[in-house]
């Protein structure tokens, strides 16, 4: 099982042979750290400015988010990557900032990049790496049912991350939570009070960083005791 919770709630219905392996999660989203996640197109957008990354989005978080694009500061970057990327849905996520926007789609018609304040991310499979240009993530979901994605991704590469509050469904969110890497959000006020300490307040910052990277390194091993275990059985 991947904690103690589930090993007792399984030994409570009558299985007894059970052990404790921890998340498998870990070790893979360790190994993103070993990959080459150089995106050009990100790296010129960012431009070494501080970059917010706003992954796996709702309309919920996007209505809170794009409140405190608009009022910003010009040396704030941010890219979005929405969970729903129809042409609706993109459409409506920009008319609702003011700042100077570029879609994934646009790119190649934009000209320099490091012009715009926000990058729409309107395709896939590119969160990842772009979490690695990332000074703080905001990771979508937490305003509805059943909650969160995925927290863990952003984590390993030592991003302080805010969420919204429906999260208690995931024990990784819940364990990052309480360990302060993870801030839970329940309205704008939060959301800019955390967005603008973690942008101006550098051992505040530091301090949350080291949280996430400490996360992802503790709970590392899963697959290998697993391995152990079948090993030894068979």
């Amino acid at each position: 099982m991947q904690n103690e919770k589930s090993k007792e709630k399984i030994e409570a219905i009558g299985f007894q042979n059970v052990v404790v392996s921890g998340d498998t999660r870990f070790d893979r989203v360790a190994t993103i750290l070993e990959r080459d996640n150089k995106v050009d197109f990100i790296a010129e957008f960012k431009n070494n400015q501080p970059t917010i990354v706003i992954g796996s989005s709702w309309p919920k978080d996007e209505t809170l988010l794009a409140e405190y694009i608009n009022q910003a500061s010009e040396s704030v970057k941010f890219i979005i990557a929405p969970h729903n990327i129809k042409e609706d849905q993109i459409s409506s996520l920009k008319t609702q900032i003011t700042k100077s926007t570029v879609l994934f789609s646009e790119k190649e018609q934009a000209g320099d990049l490091s012009n715009y304040n926000v990058f729409i991310i309107d395709t896939v499979g590119l969160l990842t790496k772009i979490y690695s240009y990332g000074t703080i993530a905001y990771v979508g979901g937490g305003f509805g049912n059943p909650g969160i994605h995925n927290i863990l991704e952003p984590a390993t590469f030592g991003i302080p991350i805010l969420i919204g509050p429906n999260y208690s469904n995931f024990a990784e969110a819940v364990s990052l939570v309480q360990l302060g890497g993870c801030i839970s959000i329940s309205n704008y006020t939060e959301l800019k009070q955390n967005f603008d300490r973690l942008l101006t307040d550098k051992a505040y910052f530091e301090e949350k960083s080291q949280i996430c990277k400490s996360f992802i390194r503790d709970n590392k091993g899963a697959t290998n005791s697993i391995m152990k275990i079948v090993s030894e059985t068979v």
